[in-house]
């Protein structure tokens, strides 16, 4: 066990990967951890493949600044729209000792638990939809005939989450009418990727309008167990990472917004600092 602080960094676009670090502490609750919010640039879901590009790069850059071994993009659109040039361009040049992973890898892995026909359903934000990330994945893990993949972007469910309405007439209004029209667009669909790591906080509505014997498979469970298991395979990168149970939040945004907003998401309340990416 290194005696240095070499943290896991954990990178989202603003708060919705806190659902993804929480799952993270249960699973590895000895491991130290930086998470990094960029808050002050959020959302990302309507932004272009190369402003997401750049936004993610720096964060990337910073959090290996802050002796981060391993980085994980704790966000969907990163993952969608940023993950592949950094890993094949990137990384080489910046340290091809370092890793960074994403979080649309482990669901897609994971998504044959789910489903038994194949006809697969994905709700996500218009970024992630458009990068078509996940039948991307799919097909390439999968083969072309396995899976029938079926997408609904879903521009309100994540203001719903950040301004604390998903207990509203206007969540139920919103979440049931992307989930009817995806439904709609494919009847033999049985088994949903939450394709957004807000979603989880929607949860109790989505469950509402989604069918019996419609399976929802949450990342944040998922991609934990995944990142357990690439630690027990990866026993180098295992011995890099600091283990005194510390965790570190930094947020691009005003402080107090951000701690104040961070307890909906991981259950708890924390302390952070700011920092300024570029």
């Amino acid at each position: 066990m290194t005696s240095k602080f070499q943290p896991i960094g954990v990178f989202d676009s603003g708060y919705g990967g806190l659902t993804i670090l929480k799952e993270f502490l249960n699973d590895l609750p000895g491991y130290d951890f930086i998470y990094l919010g960029d808050n002050a640039r959020a959302p990302y879901g309507s932004r272009s493949f190369e402003v997401v590009y750049e936004y993610t790069l720096q964060a990337v850059n910073k959090l290996f600044e802050m002796d981060c071994p391993l980085v994980i993009l704790a966000c969907n659109t990163a993952s969608a729209k940023a993950l592949r040039n950094i890993q094949q361009n990137d990384l080489p040049k910046m340290d091809p000792e370092r890793r960074v992973l994403g979080v649309i890898r482990p669901a897609v892995e994971s998504i044959g638990k789910y489903t038994r026909n194949g006809h697969v359903g994905i709700l996500g934000t218009v970024g992630t939809v458009l990068s078509d990330s996940y039948p991307i994945e799919l097909k390439k893990w999968a083969g072309e005939s396995v899976f029938q993949t079926t997408q609904e972007a879903c521009p309100m469910w994540v203001p719903l989450v950040e301004n604390n309405e998903m207990d509203t007439p206007g969540a139920e209004y919103f979440v049931s009418k992307n989930i009817a029209s995806l439904l709609a667009a494919d009847p033999e669909i049985d088994a949903i990727i939450l394709g957004c790591t807000h979603y989880p906080l929607l949860l109790p509505v989505i469950e509402k309008f989604v069918p019996e014997g419609v399976q929802l498979l949450e990342q944040g469970k998922v991609v934990s167990a995944k990142l357990v298991e690439y630690l027990n395979r990866h026993p180098a990168m295992d011995e890099k990472l600091s283990k005194s149970g510390l965790v570190k939040y930094y947020t691009t945004e005003n402080v107090e917004v951000f701690e104040k907003n961070a307890t909906n998401f991981i259950g708890k309340i924390i302390r952070s600092e700011k920092l300024i990416l570029k």
